[in-house]
C-alpha cells in the first residue's frame, strides 16, 4: 500500500515542480517534457474532473468491462477452477456467490488467499472448496459506484487489500488498486496540463 502514497506524492511534486520552474523564469519545454512523460496514463476520452468529483463509477466506466461469470464463482467450486478462472480473465479476485439463483455474496477469494491457504499450507487446491479459504462475507469490504474514488483508496489502503467488489444491491463491478492508482495520475497529471496551457497563455 506504501506504493499508492507515493504514487500520489509523486504527482503532487511534479505540480510543485513546474511552478516552480515557472516562477524561477526556465523555460516552458522542462513543462511540457514532464506533461509528455505522463502521456501513458492518461486517457485521450477522460475528463478532468477534480479527485473530489471522481467516483468507482467513472474508474469501472475506463475499465470497460462487464459484469458476468468471470467476475464470481460459488463456495461449493474446486479452488483450481476459480484460480483458472482468474487467470483467464487476467484478474486478482473473485467474489464469492452462495449457491442458488439468488446471488447472495458469501465472500472473496483473491490470489492471497490462494497463496497463504493453499500454496503456504501445501494444501491441494483439486480437492479444497472455495468456501473452506475465501474471506467471509463478515470481512469483506465493498463500495458502491457513486463512492467516491478517495474514499475507496482509503478503505482499500486502511484494511491492506487490493481488490474491492462494487455493491448496488448486486454485483456491478470490481475495482483493484491499481484502478485507484490509474485515476488519481490521471487526474493530476491532467492538472499539470492545464497549467501547462495557462503558462502558455491558453487560459485568459
Amino acid at each position: 500500500m506504501q506504493g499508492i502514497s507515493r504514487a500520489v506524492r509523486s504527482c503532487q511534486e511534479i505540480l510543485k515542480a513546474a511552478i516552480l520552474q515557472h516562477a524561477q523564469g526556465r523555460e516552458i519545454a522542462g513543462i511540457e517534457k514532464i506533461v509528455s512523460s505522463l502521456k501513458w496514463v492518461t486517457s485521450p476520452s477522460a475528463q478532468q474532473k477534480g479527485l473530489e468529483n471522481v467516483t468507482v463509477a467513472d474508474v469501472l466506466m475506463t475499465k470497460d468491462e462487464q459484469t458476468g461469470p468471470w467476475l464470481w464463482c460459488h463456495t461449493n467450486d474446486i479452488v483450481i477452477d476459480a484460480v483458472k478462472n482468474m487467470a483467464k480473465n487476467n484478474v486478482g479476485s473473485l467474489v464469492v456467490l452462495k449457491p442458488g439463483e439468488q446471488q447472495y455474496i458469501a465472500g472473496i477469494i483473491t490470489e492471497r488467499d490462494y497463496l497463504r491457504k493453499i500454496i503456504a499450507q501445501e494444501r491441494s487446491p483439486n480437492h479444497t472448496r472455495v468456501g473452506e479459504i475465501m474471506t467471509n462475507e463478515n470481512k469483506l469490504i465493498t463500495v458502491t459506484s457513486d463512492t467516491n474514488i478517495l474514499q475507496a483508496m482509503q478503505l482499500m489502503t486502511e484494511n491492506q487489500i487490493r481488490h474491492v467488489p462494487v455493491i448496488d444491491g448486486k454485483i456491478v463491478g470490481m475495482i483493484s488498486i491499481k484502478d485507484v492508482v490509474r485515476a488519481v495520475v490521471e487526474q493530476q497529471s491532467g492538472e499539470l496540463k492545464q497549467l501547462n496551457e495557462y503558462i502558455k497563455g491558453k487560459y485568459y
